[in-house]
């Protein structure tokens, strides 16, 4: 469903981390905050933590804001409840003009020097024989234009994978889904992105929210989070395609983080000492508002959660205080 407004959404990201037996210390970093770029617009952000702790505002390489936590006393889990209220769209108009969506165009570009770090491998990024086999045996080859091609590489890869939840993990290869063929969003997308690379295009990968309005055959279940790619395309920027759902990225892809891969982009990362084997439970829900964008009001006191807010902070260069 394309959008030709803005439209407005509540997002809530909860995570519970449990410890088998109680932590000594934890430290985390967060990239639960949404974005402000290409069309979007954070108009409320809260972040609470259990232990209480204050969280730090930065800012990552890619240009990601995030929050660094640090729990110096032992706690049996530790709970992230992020709330953001965003306003999102209009769709991007996607024409193809020869005169810039071309080869040559990508090729000769003086913006392929300011874009190197998404022109090379990753980690979860690369070319290897399983991809090339994968490429051949499926006929995903360059054609007219760089964005029809890339489509047409999306829409292969929506009909060999099987979109199938806990198929794979966190650090699963490239190998992994060209040889099992099942997987999940972010597997879809590593793969389409080492194919827009090994074209030559500047590629990179979005975390985020799709916001499911039932009108489709999106695959992506309801209360995760997802992943999708970006591609540079001369005369028409970044251009987010969804190859877990074969679309175009549009207004209902929220987006939260940038990067190379999912090591740049995950939403927590981090670590903790001792306290034995952890367990992650996630919820995530995104829900669309009727109520106009100039009408933001504050968050109301969740019933369920005493934390302290983060409120917004102006971004840091790095992580050094």
């Amino acid at each position: 469903m394309k959008s030709s407004t803005p439209c407005q959404y509540r997002i809530e990201h909860r995570c519970n981390f449990h410890y088998e037996t109680a932590a000594h210390g934890s430290v985390m970093l967060l990239r639960l905050y949404p974005r402000e770029d290409a069309g979007q617009q954070v108009l409320d952000f809260d972040l609470r933590t259990e232990p209480l702790t204050l969280p730090v505002s930065c800012m990552d390489a890619f240009g990601n804001r995030c929050h660094l936590i640090n729990i110096h006393r032992m706690h049996q889990q530790t709970v992230l409840h992020a709330r953001a209220r965003v306003a999102a769209g209009p769709d991007p108009q996607l024409s193809i003009d020869p005169d810039t969506d071309s080869w040559k165009a990508v090729a000769e570009t003086t913006d392929r020097v300011r874009h190197w770090v998404f022109l090379n491998p990753s980690r979860f990024v690369y070319v290897c024989e399983s991809l090339k086999a994968f490429v051949e045996a499926h006929g995903i080859e360059r054609g007219q234009n760089p964005l029809s091609s890339l489509l047409q590489a999306a829409s292969k890869l929506y009909e060999a994978f099987s979109y199938m939840p806990g198929s794979t993990h966190v650090d699963s290869t490239i190998e992994h889904i060209l040889e099992t063929r099942r997987g999940v969003c972010q597997d879809y997308t590593h793969v389409l992105i080492a194919i827009g690379r090994a074209w030559g295009i500047p590629s990179r990968y979005v975390s985020g929210y799709l916001h499911l309005e039932g009108i489709g055959n999106e695959q992506t279940p309801a209360g995760a989070s997802h992943a999708w790619a970006e591609f540079w395309i001369p005369g028409l920027d970044w251009v987010g395609i969804d190859p877990t759902n074969n679309t175009p990225a549009d207004h209902r892809h929220i987006r939260m983080a940038i990067g190379r891969d999912y090591a740049d982009a995950a939403p927590t990362q981090g670590t903790y000492f001792n306290g034995g084997h952890s367990r992650l439970e996630v919820c995530v829900t995104v829900a669309s508002t009727d109520e106009p964008v100039s009408a933001a009001r504050p968050f109301a006191e969740p019933a369920n959660l005493s934390q302290v807010t983060s409120a917004p902070q102006p971004p840091r260069a790095s992580l050094e205080q």
